[in-house]
C-alpha cells in the first residue's frame, strides 16, 4: 500500500488509473498508445506525471547532476566514430555529426528517491507492456543504463542516431526555453532493409518524413528507436538545460547493455557489462 500511495502522488491516476487495468480510462489510454506505436512507432502519454511531482523529479535530477557524464563526439547514426572504407565517403556510415550531451548514471539513484519509486512501480511496467503489446516488462538490470536522466546543456544536441534496444521510455522533466525538440523518421529501416538512401537524405538536411513532438514536462514518451532515426535538436546557448528521465525496461529479466555503447554514454563500464558481453546473442543483423 505504501508504494501505491507513493505512486498516487506521482502519476495522475484519475486520468491514467494504472492500478485499475480493467477500467475504461486505462483501456482508452492503452488503445491510444497502441495506435501511435503501430502507425508511427511512437506514443505520447500527455501529463502522466502530476505537476508537483514533475518539480520533485526534476529536483532529483538537479541533485544528481554532479554525477553526469558529459561527452562530445563526432559520430555516425550507429554510434561509430571511425570511417569505414567499405562504404563511399558520402554514405551514412561515413557521415559524422556532433553529439554532445550527458547522462546521470543508474548508480546515482537510491531506492528511496521518487524517481526510483516510479521506475520500479509494477503498475507502470504493466501499463507499458500493454501499450507495447507484449506479455511483461522487467526493469533493465544494467547498473548504469537502467534508470538514467539525459541532460542537454545550452549549446548541446543529441544528433541523429538509432537505439540498440527495441523501445525507449522517457519523461520530459524540464524543457528548454527553445530548441531541444525530439524529432524522428519512423520505421526508416527494418531488419531486412537498412534504408541507407532515406537515412542519407535526413543527414543531408531533408525534412520529408520527419515528425517533431510537442512535449511538455510530465509527458511520457514510448518510442521504438531501433528502426526509427531520431534526434534531440540543439538547445540554444541562451536557454536553460533540457532534462529528461529515461526508464529502461526489457522483455527478459537480467539484461545488461553492450560494452561499447555503455562506454560512450557513461564513460565507464562495470564487471557486469564485461561478463554479459561474453554471452551476448544479437537479435538482428543491423549495423547497430
Amino acid at each position: 500500500m505504501r508504494n501505491m500511495h507513493q505512486l498516487s502522488q506521482i502519476v495522475e491516476l484519475n486520468r491514467y488509473p494504472l492500478h485499475e487495468p480493467e477500467s475504461a480510462a486505462y483501456v482508452a489510454a492503452v488503445d491510444a498508445a497502441r495506435d501511435g506505436l503501430r502507425s508511427v512507432g511512437c506514443a505520447v502519454v500527455k501529463d502522466l506525471v502530476r505537476p508537483e511531482a514533475v518539480a520533485l523529479l526534476n529536483d532529483e535530477i538537479v541533485e544528481r547532476k554532479h554525477t553526469t557524464h558529459f561527452s562530445t563526439q563526432v559520430m555516425n547514426p550507429y554510434f561509430h566514430t571511425a570511417a569505414n572504407d567499405d562504404f563511399p565517403a558520402d554514405h551514412p556510415v561515413n557521415t559524422f555529426l556532433e553529439r554532445s550531451s550527458g547522462f546521470v548514471p543508474g548508480d546515482s539513484w537510491d531506492s528511496c528517491c521518487t524517481t526510483d519509486v516510479m521506475f520500479r512501480a509494477p503498475e507502470l511496467a504493466r501499463f507499458l507492456a500493454d501499450c507495447l503489446e507484449i506479455p511483461e516488462l522487467h526493469c533493465y538490470a544494467d547498473p548504469l543504463a537502467g534508470l538514467t536522466a539525459n541532460i542537454l546543456e545550452p549549446g548541446q544536441l543529441f544528433t541523429w542516431h538509432f537505439d540498440t534496444n527495441d523501445f525507449a521510455v522517457t519523461v520530459l522533466m524540464q524543457e528548454a526555453d527553445e530548441g531541444g525538440l525530439f524529432e524522428y523518421y519512423p520505421a526508416i529501416r527494418n531488419a531486412d532493409d537498412e534504408g541507407f538512401d532515406r537515412i542519407a537524405g535526413v543527414l543531408a538536411g531533408k525534412r520529408d518524413g520527419i515528425h517533431t513532438l510537442d512535449l511538455r514536462p510530465g509527458d511520457m514518451q514510448i518510442f521504438r528507436g531501433r528502426h526509427s532515426l531520431h534526434q534531440v535538436s540543439r538547445v540554444p546557448t541562451a536557454s536553460r538545460p533540457r532534462h529528461a528521465t529515461i526508464f529502461a525496461y526489457t522483455e527478459e529479466a537480467g539484461v545488461i547493455g553492450r560494452v561499447a555503447r555503455t562506454q560512450q554514454l557513461f564513460g565507464r563500464v562495470m564487471q557486469a557489462h564485461l561478463d554479459a558481453e561474453q554471452e551476448r546473442v544479437r537479435s538482428d543483423a543491423l549495423i547497430d
